[in-house]
């Protein structure tokens, strides 16, 4: 909070609370979501950076895709401009989000064409992928990651290393990064909880996270799928 808030709100509290108030009661009626990918824009408008990069977290964790936020950008057009959003993804870029990488971005939203769907072989399955170089996972940490456009929790424990697929068992919610505290994940949407080391659902739901195989040949970490 700026000094100049602060003497607003010793000198006069009386109308500040009211304005507080006010905002306090906007959005009541929209899903958190929704409410602060909203409040994304105004920053967006307001070029208020650290505002937006609050509200773009907030909005990460209540589960907005990187495509959604990108589509509100673009939908803003004719209020913000090019240059505000251009401003907004330079923003974005420095964060280094992986939902916001342009391959994981091109895989996801990649779709064949009527022709192409009936000519083309069906897609690869059951193939051991390169995930990472294993030296780039920290002991007893837990890292999210990419992988030819499949979200990735990665956790390592010395030379052991646990790999879960990055949807929620309940709704199938792909669990952001910004989800991540120390080894617990919390889905956004219905706030289930999951441990990281075990995949072992442990609030609100039962079923564990889906957990791929995997092993480390050569220095790189791969999972099978």
């Amino acid at each position: 909070m700026s000094d100049a808030l602060n003497y607003l709100l010793k000198a006069r509290p009386e109308t500040l609370g009211h304005y507080f108030a006010f905002l306090k009661d906007t959005g009541k009626y929209l899903d958190p979501k929704t409410r602060n990918l909203i409040s994304v824009i105004t920053k967006v408008h307001a070029q208020t950076d650290r505002g937006f990069r609050q509200y773009l977290g907030r909005a990460l964790r209540e589960g907005c895709s990187p495509m959604e936020v990108l589509d509100a950008l673009l939908m803003a057009f004719p209020a913000l401009g090019l240059t505000k959003i251009i401003w907004a993804v330079d923003i974005i870029l420095d964060m280094k989000l992986p939902g916001f990488a342009p391959e994981a971005l091109t895989q996801a939203t990649a779709a064949p064409t009527p022709v192409a769907a009936a000519t083309a072989p069906a897609p690869a399955a059951g193939e051991w992928r390169d995930v990472m170089a294993s030296r780039d996972l920290p002991d007893g940490e837990v890292t999210r990651t990419e992988c030819q456009g499949r979200g990735l929790f990665v956790y390592r424990d010395k030379k052991s290393y646990q790999v879960y697929d990055s949807h929620c068992p309940h709704q199938g919610t792909d669990i952001p990064e910004l989800a991540l505290k120390a080894t617990t994940l919390t889905c956004p949407k219905h706030h289930w909880q999951f441990d990281a080391k075990s995949g072992d659902c442990i609030k609100k739901g039962k079923t564990p996270l889906k957990q791929l195989e995997s092993k480390v040949v050569k220095g790189r970490l791969l999972a099978f799928w």
